[in-house]
């Protein structure tokens, strides 16, 4: 063990380490207590709906999620950048001015996805659902759309003048919102309330939003023609990512419309609880990438040294974090998952557990994929995001044919093999990416406890099942912790903090 932290303590930046921590914890906080709430409302929700409400929604959302990706032209993400560099040089007369492009190109996009959206209404009920009509949902659904791409928008300029304070602010707000629209709804009217919920929420959403970036830019109607047009570097910085989007999108359209059409809307509902509880609720580790992470790679993409620092850094951190948080949750799922929503769900332990493993290759694979849009490369940014779609739609539907729901959970654990490869060999090529040996130990020793945490609840019980597993995550917690101190003199930090009050 000695020889293996000898290994990790070469060469490594202290202050660096510590920014990167300090910034996904402020992130992964905020992004912490909106997940207590969501679980809340998830816990209630899954009692009021069941696994096939649950899939009725789940199939809404993706839908005008996919419909939003497609038509929003990737404003939300390429204003961010905008903003921030005019927000660096102080001109306030050139922010305010760009304030108003971003809030026009906002507005044109959210009017083009409502339209789109009651025009290939009747389509998306024949693609989705292979019983009844429901053109009649996806028409009201519609305004949505238009209300996301607003909010998208509003959310770019607080992001870009650092009202960091600001959008925690909102997402708790919109949480809470979504709690107290839900359960009422949903108690009274059952499945029929799912698309009033829908638009009750984003209509929150858009207002919490507006109203806090009109305190720093008020919103004044004026001509929208020329401005629109000076929005165009903006509009084609965001294309790539907007494309991406409308991949991934598609890939989860794909991927429930198959559900739905070969198995139920319950499969669809215990799929979507697993899928979101695994991988969206890791979002709270990943969280600070696109706001604080993005940015300074930006600042240092043309020097290579310098970007292959910041990037493996990055990565270990996301897996300093997140490495015990899988362990743990591999013991902990029969007992947790039928509390934070219902015994119903007991079905997809087994997907989760195995999909959970693709964690420990996402913290990488996010960290340089990054770089391709860092350096403005949109096509190797979709290139990659297109192919892994592909390929995760092409093994998922495998992997359920093969084993029901936890093949789907292998499918996406080799998707992300699969990817992890192909962005490592591709930026390696493209960009000369060239991952720390520290980074690579790190990934195998975590990710070989992790493997060794799911062997365990296949072969054990009681007892042992439970003493096997205390043991490798307090070994995972402590190799996270022990390079962590070393790294960022964490102990240190904490008595100072507290020290002082």
């Amino acid at each position: 063990m000695r020889s293996i932290f000898k290994f990790y303590m070469k060469e490594y930046d202290n202050d660096s380490y510590r920014h990167i921590l300090k910034y996904t914890s402020l992130f992964g906080g905020v992004q912490g207590l909106n997940i207590l709430i969501g679980l809340v409302r998830t816990k209630i929700v899954a009692l009021l709906l069941g696994p096939g409400g649950m899939g009725l929604a789940s199939l809404f959302q993706t839908t005008a999620n996919f419909i939003s990706q497609a038509t929003n032209l990737g404003v939300s993400f390429s204003a961010v950048r905008n903003i921030s560099e005019l927000f660096d040089s102080g001109d306030e007369a050139r922010i305010a001015h760009f304030v108003k492009i971003v809030r026009a190109w906002s507005l044109l996009t959210g009017l083009v996805g409502t339209l789109l959206c009651m025009l290939v209404g009747p389509m998306l009920s024949q693609l989705t659902f292979t019983w009844g009509d429901h053109t009649l949902h996806f028409m009201v659904l519609a305004p949505l759309v238009g209300m996301m791409a607003v909010t998208g928008g509003e959310t770019a300029i607080l992001k870009g003048a650092r009202q960091l304070r600001s959008l925690a602010v909102i997402q708790v707000y919109n949480m809470l919102a979504s709690l107290l629209i839900a359960v009422p709804v949903y108690y009274l009217f059952g499945e029929s309330g799912i698309v009033p919920v829908m638009l009750l929420t984003a209509l929150v959403a858009m207002l919490l939003t507006i109203s806090r970036s009109h305190r720093l830019y008020p919103i004044r109607l004026t001509s929208a023609r020329g401005i629109l047009g000076e929005g165009m570097g903006m509009v084609r910085l965001g294309v790539a990512f907007t494309l991406a989007g409308i991949f991934g999108s598609g890939a989860d359209f794909a991927i429930r419309t198959y559900l739905n059409n070969v198995a139920s809307l319950h499969e669809v509902g215990l799929y979507n609880v697993g899928f979101m509880m695994t991988m969206t609720y890791a979002g709270v580790i990943f969280s600070a990438m696109e706001s604080d992470y993005f940015p300074r790679l930006s600042a240092v993409n043309n020097n290579v040294v310098r970007f292959n620092d910041l990037i493996s850094k990055q990565a270990e951190v996301s897996l300093f974090l997140i490495s015990p948080i899988i362990v743990a949750a591999m013991f902990l799922l029969p007992i947790g998952l039928p509390l934070l929503t219902s015994g119903q769900f007991l079905p997809v332990v087994d997907m989760m557990r195995i999909m959970s493993l693709s964690l420990y290759l996402r913290a990488v694979t996010l960290s340089v994929e990054y770089l391709s849009l860092a350096k403005g490369a949109s096509l190797s940014y979709l290139f990659l995001e297109g192919v892994y779609d592909v390929v995760v739609v092409g093994l998922t539907i495998l992997g359920y044919l093969y084993d029901g729901l936890t093949g789907t959970g292998v499918a996406i654990l080799a998707a992300g093999v699969f990817n992890i490869l192909l962005v490592l060999i591709y930026t390696k090529l493209k960009f000369g990416v060239q991952l720390r040996p520290f980074l690579v130990v790190l990934l195998l020793s975590q990710m070989s406890i992790g493997i060794a945490a799911y062997a365990v609840t296949r072969l054990f019980t009681g007892v042992p099942y439970w003493t096997l597993g205390a043991f490798l995550f307090l070994l995972s917690f402590f190799i996270s912790l022990k390079i962590l101190h070393k790294k960022t003199h964490f102990w240190e930090g904490l008595k100072k903090r507290f020290g002082n009050r």
